[in-house]
């Protein structure tokens, strides 16, 4: 049955080929096919090719097979870079979620000025990471920052927050909430968008009550959309680095800071660096594969 089915495919490939029209579809996507491969499929292989070398700026070194990998996952800084990671892309993509998703449900309601709100939501979005991670820095320093000092001040910290690595990891939290919300909140209003008021108005004429309409209307309705979004925000929240960098002044690691550091600062750990950043791309496809097939995605975006 199987093997029916793969030579149905084959053949079936073989006959666009023999179409012209079919077969100059082929050779107009074929120029973008090559440019992806050299510009994303070789620096890949490159580096994949590096981490199984000792290897440095200059030379590739002798080959240590997975040496690399062993040594990546002893080394302190790595583990913690990791751990923020994820620590980091699990709290704020969730909190994104929530406020973004009542976020869209407002602004999807008609209401006198409800254009202008949906510009002023798009503002933060609109900042560019550094600036807004230099921004929010000056309000948590513990000499000016008005943050730290009314945190100070009510006794919840007791400490500068720039100054402790758990309370430098919360507060980039709530600098990404404050900036991507809008991000999240914008995919879902157009998701929103798409639902026929008439299913709502179906709906409150057979006597569903708020809460009946949003879980069994708008959650099942929304769902590819919200697949989507939150892919969308997990591989970006997991390859973080700019906020990392400029708010935390190198003090909080993360995988691309580590790899940074590694591969471009530190030349003794250049083939470990290598080896993360393989890591690092590897764990980040796994993930979107689990959220197109795990979760249904591909199943979703079909239906709707």
């Amino acid at each position: 049955m199987t093997t029916a089915s793969g030579s149905k495919k084959r053949g079936g490939l073989f006959q666009e080929l023999r179409n012209p029209e079919r077969r100059l579809a082929y050779y107009m996507v074929l120029p973008a096919l090559l440019i992806i491969l050299a510009v994303a499929v070789y620096p890949i292989g490159v580096s994949v090719y590096l981490s199984l070398f000792d290897a440095r700026i200059n030379n590739v070194g002798e080959f240590v097979g997975l040496q690399n990998y062993v040594d990546m996952f002893g080394n302190n800084d790595f583990r913690d870079g990791l751990t923020n990671t994820l620590i980091f892309t699990v709290v704020s993509v969730f909190i994104e979620f929530v406020i973004g998703l009542a976020i869209a449900l407002a602004i999807n309601r008609a209401f006198k000025g409800r254009g202008l709100v949906r510009a002023a939501v798009l503002v933060p979005w609109a900042f560019p990471t550094v600036i807004s991670a230099v921004m929010w820095r000056l309000m948590f320093q513990d000499q000016v920052g008005i943050i730290n000092y009314a945190a100070t001040s009510l006794g919840v910290i007791s400490q500068p927050i720039l100054s402790d690595q758990t309370l430098l990891l919360i507060a980039a939290i709530v600098v990404d909430v404050w900036k991507t919300t809008p991000f999240m909140a914008l995919l879902l209003l157009a998701g929103l968008q798409t639902i026929p008021a008439d299913v709502y108005e179906a709906a409150r004429v057979d006597g569903a009550n708020v809460f009946q309409r949003f879980f069994r209307i708008t959650l099942p309705l929304l769902k590819g959309t919200i697949l989507v979004a939150v892919l969308f925000r997990t591989l970006d929240s997991y390859r973080v680095f700019d906020l990392f960098f400029v708010m935390g002044q190198r003090e909080l690691e993360s995988l691309s800071t580590f790899v940074y550091k590694s591969v471009r600062v530190s030349q003794i750990l250049f083939s470990v660096g290598n080896a993360a950043a393989v890591f690092t791309f590897v764990t980040a496809f796994l993930i979107a594969l689990f959220f197109i097939y795990g979760l249904g995605m591909q199943t979703s975006t079909e239906d709707s």
